[in-house]
């Protein structure tokens, strides 16, 4: 009876073949080439998205608490020689980056109408309206900037599952061919294959997961700074406005 018991086992440890990975970087050391490709390339596409998450997520720590600052200041300013040294002594911000080409474009542009006994020189409707451009245009400039690399995060959000599929799909042929190796469906001959094709979905969902979390909460935080820029440029030509400019 042992002896008969002793076959049976040696013809399951034949039908096994060899030994079946232990732990998850077995699974991977052994895997085929092409799968060891995708999940390498999979690690790439992740260390990219969480550099531009963390790049992304201080750039708008530092611009949204130097902007807020200045913008304080600035709602203090009696006119735009005072609003000025507040700028002067603030940190660079897109607020200030903006300020500074409006006081650009009001140094460079002569008054259309000229002063009277009743007030001073003011600029025209025409050249107010030149003015918003103006504003409008580095307020553009400066959300591209801070906006730089965030599409990525969407791209790497919308490309890791189907690039997670294609070594799923591998994974599975592997599986169909230790059935055709092995000539039998056992457990051994299909749980590599489908153990591989397992790590690459999840390693595409890892990756995808974050970088498009990311990219929603940055592409809402990117608008409302966007919407704030222009609410300061329209306090800008309030001030003008008080101070008689226009």
């Amino acid at each position: 009876m042992s002896a008969v018991s002793g076959l049976f086992l040696l013809q399951l440890s034949t039908q096994g073949g060899s030994a079946a990975p232990r732990s998850f970087f077995e699974l991977i050391l052994t895997s085929d080439p092409v799968t060891k490709a995708v999940l390498l390339l999979l690690a790439v596409l992740s260390l990219l998205s969480w550099a531009i998450m963390f790049a992304k997520w201080r750039a708008f720590s530092v611009a949204e608490s130097s902007g807020a600052s200045f913008v304080r200041e600035f709602e203090r300013a009696r006119g735009i020689d005072d609003a000025m040294l507040m700028a002067q002594r603030s940190k660079a911000s897109p607020f200030t980056a903006v300020f500074s080409r409006a006081v650009q474009f009001i140094n460079d542009t002569k008054p259309a109408l000229g002063a009277t006994t009743d007030r001073t020189a003011r600029l025209s409707g025409s050249q107010v309206e030149a003015l918003r451009l103006v504003l409008d245009s580095q307020s553009g400039r400066e959300r591209e900037e801070l906006g730089r690399f965030i599409p990525w995060l969407a791209t790497v959000g919308s490309v890791s599952p189907l690039i997670g599929l294609f070594g799923t799909v591998l994974g599975v042929i592997e599986a169909f061919e230790g059935i055709a190796t092995k000539g039998s469906g056992n457990i051994g001959a299909v749980a590599p294959g489908i153990a591989t094709a397992l790590i690459a979905t999840a390693a595409a969902l890892a990756v995808a997961i974050p970088a498009a979390f990311a990219y929603n909460v940055f592409a809402s935080r990117l608008n409302r700074f966007d919407n704030e820029l222009e609410g300061f440029g329209s306090e800008l030509v309030a001030l003008m406005v008080r101070e008689g400019r226009i």
